[in-house]
């Protein structure tokens, strides 16, 4: 049997609140029911689950969860709350005898005047507790919210609209979401080693949710950089392959390499296993299904373009390279860009070759808000790869989404080429006629990223 549970998350990243629980419940071999819709654009959320330590799990775990009380009850009015939580006596009651207690009223966009934060709690005085009322040390909290509509952008008074509220929830508390404050820990300004395409704390913690980092996990950034996913996913207590076509990323300047040194910072250093200098389409692999997860942010050409070993174009005329040159230098390979599009599709690739079955790539992925349609996401799948979950950053005229693909199959497959061969426009995919052609969003971004994307035939003003 299942029972009602009260989540308040932090009002940030909303599109990610879902995929985030959904996947710490699977790492954790249970699920969560959802008695209704989800509405990402409100902090507070009812979801069922089987046992309370489920959501302790939950509130240890997620970097977007606040808070999981024991759902009382809800109401547009505190007559309805009343009534609600009059409801669940059974759930309540056993509190009643010594039992120390503490009640918060807050609301989310509004403050609650303190003199009718003492009207509130003396509206629950029905339930009768008889034990100590302790504000430091209590046996259990019962937290009180009012959910106000967004006032941002305009001026009013301190109090002004006071108790027109949206809805109020009850209950008591399981447990604080003691995970947010690792966005503090591994917050980029206060790392050892670090550089301009960094990702930032709170989205290096849930893509390493994503893919379930944990104890007994081998995990492999293809695109590691200066290694924002290493430190999270270690974190977590997995192990962690790292590799990257610039060598100097990882590294930095100093004797011992940069990631190196920050993971240290963090106490993971151990669970680097690895950091090579290779490109991802000229891999040193001999066989596939070794990673239980690929997590990688791969450059898109705002801070960093992306690149693969190659002329950008042929030249005959030139003598053939040689990895000894006659003066005895370091031969530097050449390279050249490596499109978004081509790029994506080859990860996905790659993520079927060297994914355990049911193992999972977590990646970002930039769109052009105005263009983005939801088959962009499936022109990069192939056979045995699933889309699920697709989590939109909003950053205006463009945004980031954070892809999880899983592999379905157990099936094993050769190493992949990474020939151009068909071209991303030209690739069937599911709702989209055949015959016809689709350009994803993400094809080109760069470009359309310097243009300040705008649209064809659209002129400077």
């Amino acid at each position: 049997m299942r029972d009602p549970y009260l989540f308040v998350f932090a009002q940030v990243h909303e599109d990610f609140r879902v995929p985030e629980i959904l996947s710490i419940a699977e790492l954790n071999g249970f699920t969560i029911a959802f008695s209704e819709s989800p509405d990402p654009s409100r902090p507070f959320m009812v979801l069922e689950l089987e046992d309370e330590q489920h959501a302790r799990i939950l509130a240890r775990r997620c970097i977007l969860i606040k808070a999981i009380y024991e759902y009382y009850g809800r109401g547009s009015t505190y007559e309805e709350l009343h009534e609600a939580n009059k409801g669940k006596r059974h759930l309540w009651s056993r509190y009643i005898k010594n039992t120390s207690f503490k009640f918060n009223v807050t609301a989310h966009n509004h403050t609650v005047p303190q003199w009718r934060q003492r009207e509130v709690v003396e509206s629950f005085s029905y339930m009768d507790f008889q034990g100590e009322i302790d504000m430091k040390n209590p046996d259990i909290i019962l937290g009180c919210f009012e959910e106000y509509p967004s006032r941002s952008g305009t001026t009013r008074e301190k109090h002004e609209g006071d108790g027109d509220f949206i809805q109020v929830w009850f209950g008591r508390l399981i447990e604080d979401g003691s995970a947010r404050p690792l966005v503090k820990k591994f917050d980029v300004k206060k790392r050892l080693y670090y550089g301009n395409t960094s990702m930032e704390a709170e989205m290096s913690l849930l893509m390493a949710n994503q893919s379930l980092a944990s104890p007994g996990k081998l995990i492999y950034d293809p695109f590691v950089g200066t290694g924002s996913m290493a430190y999270t996913t270690a974190y977590f207590g997995a192990q962690f392959f790292g590799s990257d076509i610039d060598g100097r990323q990882m590294r930095g300047k100093e004797k011992q390499p940069g990631i190196i040194r920050a993971a240290a910072q963090y106490g993971v250093s151990s669970r680097i296993l690895d950091l090579c200098t290779f490109d991802v389409t000229h891999d040193p692999w001999r066989c596939g299904e070794l990673f239980d997860a690929i997590i990688t942010d791969p450059p898109y050409g705002v801070r960093a373009g992306a690149k693969r070993l190659g002329r950008k174009k042929y030249r005959p005329d030139l003598p053939r390279s040689s990895p000894a040159s006659i003066d005895d230098q370091p031969y530097i390979p050449p390279t050249k860009p490596y499109e978004l599009a081509e790029l994506a599709k080859d990860l996905v690739l790659l993520g079927r070759y060297l994914l355990k079955p049911g193992g999972r790539l977590v990646f970002f992925l930039p769109t052009v808000t105005d263009e983005y349609q939801e088959v962009d996401v499936h022109t990069m799948l192939c056979e045995g790869m699933e889309v699920i979950a697709n989590s939109l950053q909003d950053f205006g005229s463009w945004g980031r989404r954070l892809v999880t693909v899983r592999k379905t199959t157990a099936e094993t497959y050769p190493a992949p080429s990474f020939d151009a061969g068909i071209s991303m426009a030209s690739r069937a995919v599911d709702g989209v006629e055949e015959g016809t052609s689709h350009v994803p969003a993400h094809q080109d971004f760069r470009r359309k990223y310097f243009e300040g994307f705008r649209k064809t035939g659209e002129s400077d003003k």
